[in-house]
């Protein structure tokens, strides 16, 4: 049986590519997005990456993102939907036959470092073995240079076995004045003379797995012309505000916290008295 010896070495954190204060992804590593909008999470990583690629090199043009779409099925992004994150002339498309070819591919770039992000679109979440070598790829591709990021974008709550972390992203703009620390960071702003203030769109973003940290919620604000992302810490379902119930009529259809459909208990007659022996 084998052993693991401990030692007293210490253990320094693998470099990380920001996406916003406290929430970063490391390099050399294959993470999971999965919600309805996985697509604008790893445009976000794109936007990161090409931002990274920028401070290091100023006088050089930011490497490519490769994005595998899926082998049928798939639609192709809007360019002019790009521009509003990072830069649509250095994305590269392809299309393979077979989810396998798609993961092969995936490996391959990944292996040679030549692409900072790596994204595949697939229609399902993949075994621990292809995995595993999309980790082993990625950390060999950082032997010249800065360790590539694998994302894999799957359906439904995702599910890929050995993943480095796995994160959910929802549209929440309707949540903007539910969360006391939204609603006061956009006042200070507005005091602080930001005209796009109040034009703010907001995301829920979950971490739902990581290696070494444990799960997460934010809302995730930004700009509607494309600004800088901004995370607040998403507020405990305990904390959300009662519900005016007083001035609901009986009856009325309401969004439980779980998101299940209920109504109201309608009052129940009162017990009779107990008949004389």
């Amino acid at each position: 049986m084998p052993t693991h010896l401990l030692n007293r070495r210490r253990h320094s954190p693998r470099p990380a590519l920001p996406l916003t204060e406290g929430i970063a992804l490391e390099h050399g590593r294959t993470h999971e997005a999965c919600g309805p909008a996985r697509h604008r999470f790893a445009l976000w990583l794109a936007a990161a990456a090409q931002k990274a690629a920028r401070a290091a090199a100023p006088d050089a043009a930011p490497g490519p993102v490769l994005w595998l779409s899926p082998p049928r099925g798939g639609r192709q992004l809007n360019p002019d939907g790009l521009a509003a994150c990072a830069s649509p002339a250095r994305f590269l498309f392809m299309q393979a036959a077979r989810t396998e070819d798609q993961l092969w591919i995936m490996e391959e770039a990944l292996r040679s470092g030549a692409a900072a992000l790596v994204v595949a679109e697939l229609p399902e979440p993949p075994a621990m073995t292809p995995v595993r070598r999309l980790h082993l790829a990625a950390e060999a591709g950082g032997r010249f240079g800065p360790a590539p990021l694998g994302l894999l974008l799957t359906p439904g709550q995702g599910g890929a076995q050995g993943i480095e972390s796995r994160w959910h992203l929802a549209p929440a703009h309707n949540l903007l004045v539910h969360n006391r620390l939204v609603h006061d960071r956009l006042v200070h702003d507005r005091l602080a003379g930001d005209d796009t203030a109040g034009s703010q769109s907001c995301w829920s973003l979950q971490r739902l797995r990581a290696r070494t940290l444990p799960p997460r919620s934010w809302q995730v604000l930004q700009a509607a012309a494309g600004g800088a992302l901004r995370a607040v810490p998403a507020p405990p379902a305990a904390t959300d505000p009662p519900l005016p119930s007083q001035d609901l009529p009986r009856g009325l259809p309401l969004r439980l916290p779980d998101g299940q459909a209920g109504a109201l208990p309608l009052p129940q007659e009162a017990l009779a008295a107990p008949a004389p022996p």
